[in-house]
């Protein structure tokens, strides 16, 4: 199933990787101790600005800011839209 959400101008729609459930060592990590992921999917970009084109595309694996973008909920899906500038690798 497609996305159909196209972002406008430099900014990408994210779909965040789940949190982590356990620690290394098997310890369980309560749902209110749990810190955002800060990394994800790119499921949709923009066309990007006139002069600078986007350097990533759907299907890249990313990492980004940990309060970096804005949440919203499509489908029943949780999705990030972010600024092409928030993102701080392609993994």
């Amino acid at each position: 199933m497609a996305l159909n959400i196209k972002p406008i101008a430099d900014r990408v729609v994210v779909e965040a990787a789940p949190a982590e459930e356990k620690t290394a060592s098997g310890i369980y990590i309560p749902d209110t101790a749990k810190e955002k992921p800060q990394s994800g999917t790119v499921v949709a970009v923009g066309n990007g600005k006139v002069d600078e084109p986007l350097t990533v595309k759907v299907g890249d694996k990313v990492l980004y800011g940990k309060y970096s973008g804005t949440e919203i909920t499509y489908e029943g899906k949780e999705y990030l839209i972010m600024r092409e500038a928030d993102i701080y690798a392609i993994l």
